[in-house]
């Protein structure tokens, strides 16, 4: 009896020692991916939240905007993202959700501080957005791409997660207000063009811009 105890006390031991073991590799594979990942974005940001969402950008139609975050843009280096108070830069874009911005030849896109706790898909689509815009020269047919991008993104990572979209947050707020005209569009920008163009903020925009002669 003695004998049998200690030989299923044994394999319990091993058991326990097995699986503490493989708990430990898994730990170690995510924290080698997780170091990976700081080095691929070191130059774009250090926040776990904003490298998860360019990261699910390869989910979606917005891959261009994870190549254009990490340097295939016209400045031709990675875009620094962080969460900013935008007040800081101009009272006027206190309440704005992100802005993208062009210093000498640096580009940024700062996320306007309530969206720290958005959902990551949010963040994702709004990204898809901001990458967009990578230089001085704004258009009317820039920004209804821009926000077509944004639609589309969102539309994707809802379809794989309906419940995303009953988030009461403003930043999902945001997306499924641009998602339905998306949809009511026909999966095109036919609304979402009519809601720039009479966009108080765009009206002295002109039509065209670099790369964006014709609306897309």
């Amino acid at each position: 009896m003695k004998k049998i105890f200690v030989i299923i006390f044994s394999l319990s031991l091993l058991f326990i020692q097995n699986s503490f073991a493989d708990e430990m590799n898994t730990d170690a594979t995510e924290e080698v991916i997780s170091k990976e990942l700081y080095k691929t974005y070191k130059h774009v940001s250090k926040d776990a939240n904003i490298i998860q969402a360019v990261e699910l950008l390869d989910r979606t139609s917005g891959k261009y905007s994870k190549d254009a975050i990490l340097g295939k843009n016209l400045s031709k280096k990675p875009v620094h993202i962080e969460f900013m108070n935008l007040g800081n830069i101009n009272p006027i874009y206190t309440n704005f959700d992100a802005l993208g911005w062009k210093k000498d030849k640096k580009l940024s896109i700062y996320i306007n501080e309530k969206h720290k706790d958005a959902p990551i898909e949010a963040l994702t689509a709004l990204l898809a957005h901001e990458a967009i815009h990578q230089d001085e020269f704004n258009s009317l047919n820039e920004e209804t791409y821009a926000w077509t991008l944004e639609a589309a993104v969102w539309t994707q990572l809802t379809e794989d997660n309906p419940e995303l979209e009953k988030s009461a947050h403003p930043l999902v707020e945001r997306e499924n207000v641009i998602k339905d005209l998306f949809i009511r569009g026909n999966y095109t920008s036919k609304y979402i063009h009519k809601f720039v163009v009479t966009n108080k903020g765009y009206q002295n925009l002109p039509e065209r811009s670099f790369g964006f002669e014709n609306l897309l």
